[in-house]
């Protein structure tokens, strides 16, 4: 491993354990030339997967997309960060586990919805109206409607 501050290769691990999410193991390391400490995450690697966008293009999976979508629709409610990032691991689990290399975006779309359903009913609503692109305010009402008729 390389050590960023220097860029010697000689540098040796001093402590693993796992990471918190439990996914990925956390190595401290020092440099056996300049004495510096840092820190490197091993992860398993894992299948590439390309999301198929609504005009059909292609694109590399990329998490921090639906993890800005979720915190944009949680903007100033009280919904904490880890639960926020438990939703997101979810969905990330579901889309790795399906075993498939191209997913359309329609269906990452839709888990997010649902679990946004059950962690908070205002990011969901606030999530689907610009998800499903809502034209007016009765497609908003009907949204709404549907979702109160669930509970």
């Amino acid at each position: 491993m390389k050590c960023p501050f220097c860029s010697q290769e000689n540098t040796r691990v001093i402590d693993s354990r796992p990471a918190e999410d439990n996914s990925s193991i956390r190595r401290r390391r020092l440099c056996d030339s300049c004495g510096k400490r840092f820190t490197t995450y091993e992860k398993i690697e894992t299948i590439p997967i390309i999301v198929i966008k609504k005009d059909n293009n292609r694109e590399p999976y990329d998490r921090s997309k639906i993890e800005d979508g979720i915190l944009r629709a949680c903007h100033k409610r009280p919904v904490p960060l880890k639960d926020i990032s438990s939703v997101i691991d979810a969905i990330e689990s579901d889309i790795f586990n399906r075993e498939e290399r191209e997913i359309d975006s329609s269906v990452i779309g839709e888990m997010v919805m649902d679990k946004l359903k059950d962690l908070d009913s205002v990011a969901y609503v606030r999530f689907a109206s610009v998800y499903r692109e809502f034209k007016d305010v009765n497609t908003f009402l009907s949204e709404l409607k549907k979702m109160l008729d669930d509970k």
